[in-house]
């Protein structure tokens, strides 16, 4: 029996025990991710996102860049960052549909519904929750939290119990068929640590994601931050999300 057979067993079978407890405890306090670079101080920063509900086109190309980037399996069902297409029709009704999802490159032309009033397209990704509830039931220490407010994976620790797939409200994790870990967006962390922008964010042709620090007074996404109506998804969880949202629409969930 390896470590990870080990490990799941004891979660499985005596989750109360002190000895889990704190193996927890010191898993937690070693997790690592992905290497910062020499000179870099988490504690200087606080990172978020923004998202333009009203530039997006559905193009999908930061999905297509995030899984270049990050090595996502290919399968059009694994993603870290995802488009969702809303539909409102005259009869109050709303129809949601991820188009990040089919095999094949998007239909170019649609046939015309006559009782769709109105419709747009909804990036979403993992929220960086400053409150993140999949930190609090990884029973490993698998998840962590940066100081820089970054929660990440330690592939090393995980044992794919998938007890943060389920505890995420947003659907942001997935389980990666290979590694057999937990996987999702990261804020491509290896790459904001040395001063670039998350792969979607620089190839968003219409810049409807905007990336930034929020202890940067003058960072875009502050600003952004200042001039918009923002709003956050599901706010009754108080998971306090890091992911900002303007002129989203109140269907959206």
């Amino acid at each position: 029996m390896n470590k990870r057979e080990f490990l799941t067993d004891a979660i499985l079978f005596i989750p109360a025990a002190g000895v889990l407890q704190a193996l927890v405890a010191e898993a937690a306090a070693n997790a690592v991710g992905p290497a910062a670079p020499d000179g870099y101080d988490a504690t200087r920063h606080w990172y978020g996102m923004g998202i333009d509900v009203g530039k997006c086109i559905g193009c999908n190309r930061c999905v297509e860049a995030c899984k270049a980037e990050n090595n996502v399996p290919d399968e059009p069902f694994y993603f870290r960052t995802w488009i969702e297409r809303y539909r409102i029709h005259s009869d109050g009704e709303t129809t949601v549909e991820c188009i990040s999802t089919r095999a094949g490159p998007p239909e170019q032309v649609e046939p015309e519904d006559p009782t769709v009033v109105r419709t747009f397209f909804v990036p979403k990704l993992c929220n960086q929750c400053a409150n993140p509830p999949c930190v609090q039931v990884c029973p490993v220490g698998a998840t962590f939290q940066t100081q820089d407010g970054v929660v990440l994976v330690d592939a090393q620790r995980c044992i794919g119990c998938r007890y943060c797939i389920q505890a995420c409200p947003y659907g942001a994790r997935y389980l990666n068929p290979t590694t057999r870990t937990a996987d999702k967006c990261t804020f491509c962390y290896h790459r904001i640590t040395e001063g670039l922008l998350p792969a979607c964010v620089e190839v968003c042709p219409t810049e409807a994601r905007i990336f930034g620090d929020l202890k940067a007074h003058a960072d875009r996404l502050v600003r952004f931050h200042r001039v918009n109506e923002i709003s956050v998804l599901k706010p009754d969880l108080n998971t306090e999300p890091k992911v900002l949202y303007a002129r989203l629409d109140g269907e959206v969930r």
